[in-house]
């Protein structure tokens, strides 16, 4: 059986959210993307606390693709050290992963 994974990362703006999602998606490293936002962010960067609005994006893959992914968002992203993480999808509805292995499969009749 196939490990699903969903990835996390945010960006500045809505618009530079749908762009990265609409480049993984394209290049079948994630199944889909859901972007989410405006959220609030209160973090430490380069020793200063602060808050901000991000735009998150949640992406479905495999653990498999995950490397190939995480390698993609890091070189499209317009931060230099953006997250990118992933969490183990432990159970899913049987459809719902057979549609994310069938959407990252690369195939000639699409």
């Amino acid at each position: 059986m196939t490990d699903f994974v969903q990835v996390s990362t945010a960006t500045e703006t809505r618009e530079q959210a749908v762009q990265l999602a609409e480049s993984v998606v394209r290049a079948r490293l994630a199944a889909g993307a859901q972007v989410v936002g405006p959220v609030t962010s209160v973090f430490w960067h380069l020793g200063e606390f602060g808050t901000g609005e991000e735009w998150q994006l949640l992406l479905k893959t495999t653990a498999e693709l995950y490397p190939a992914l995480e390698e993609h968002l890091m070189a499209h992203h317009s931060w230099d050290k953006p997250e990118v993480v992933a969490v183990p999808i432990t159970a899913g509805s049987p459809l719902y992963l057979r549609w994310v292995e069938d959407s990252i499969a690369p195939s000639q009749s699409r």
